[in-house]
């Protein structure tokens, strides 16, 4: 139970690092290809960052992956009109998220009784 929470927030980031692949896509260059690969990675970053703390603090790692798809569901609106396909966008980004939270939740509970 210990590893399975930060394997798979391990996945979970690699995963979201496979869609910033797309900027090889727009033509922009070698250096607006680097900008965009930063740029569309920033999320990936930040979940590293939090993984790597939540290595020892699990809590830190329930609270930050819970946020994490609590904001991708908040920022979805932001894409436009509302369309149907995008019901599976939140299950693909949001439940990996809500999971992983809740994995690393049931970590620091264990730990902490």
């Amino acid at each position: 139970m210990y590893w399975t929470p930060r394997i798979l927030s391990i996945l979970f980031i690699l995963f979201l690092a496979v869609f910033s692949f797309d900027v090889f896509d727009e033509g922009l260059g070698f250096w607006g290809t680097v900008v965009g690969l930063l740029i569309h990675n920033i999320p990936s970053f930040v979940l590293l960052a939090v993984t790597l703390v939540a290595w020892k603090r699990e809590i830190v790692g329930a609270v930050a992956f819970v946020l994490a798809g609590l904001a991708y569901i908040a920022l979805l609106p932001t894409r436009g009109s509302f369309q149907w396909y995008m019901i599976a966008w939140v299950l693909e980004i949001s439940g990996p998220a809500f999971l992983i939270g809740f994995l690393y939740w049931i970590n620091w509970k264990r730990k902490k009784g």
